[in-house]
């Protein structure tokens, strides 16, 4: 999973970057909003790659001369309950309810955020 963690995590930098050269030349915020979800999107998905990796190692697809065999005991399983994607979506929604209402909305929305994100990242060490 290293090549995909390097890719989500260049998108994740691309977005940083692009944000903040936006919020620095520009007065609009739904266009700096929209860059910072997108690149707090693509970070998750980047950090949840590269644990990924760091647990497994090297896949038998990351290497030119694997057989096609050498994968056929790996499997990777969600945990059957979580209650991550729904503090995760109450968190996202209070947030973007924060770009409408206040900053303070927002502030509260990214506190609820953190949690579901740390149970969609180690959530599934628990299980194991």
């Amino acid at each position: 999973m290293k090549a995909e963690a390097w890719l989500f995590s260049g998108v994740a930098l691309f977005f940083l970057v692009t944000g903040g050269v936006y919020a620095a030349f520009s007065n609009e915020p739904a266009g700096v909003a929209a860059l910072a979800v997108s690149f707090l999107m693509s970070a998750l998905i980047a950090a949840f790659l590269w644990r990924q990796y760091g647990r497994g190692g090297r896949r038998p697809e990351d290497t030119a001369d694997a057989e096609i065999r050498a994968s056929g005991d790996r499997r990777f399983s969600f945990p059957a309950r979580s209650y991550a994607p729904v503090i995760t979506a109450v968190g996202t929604a209070l947030m973007g309810a924060g770009a409408a209402q206040g900053l303070w909305l927002a502030v509260i929305g990214g506190g609820v955020v953190i949690p579901g994100v740390y149970g969609f990242v180690f959530g599934s060490e628990r299980d194991a």
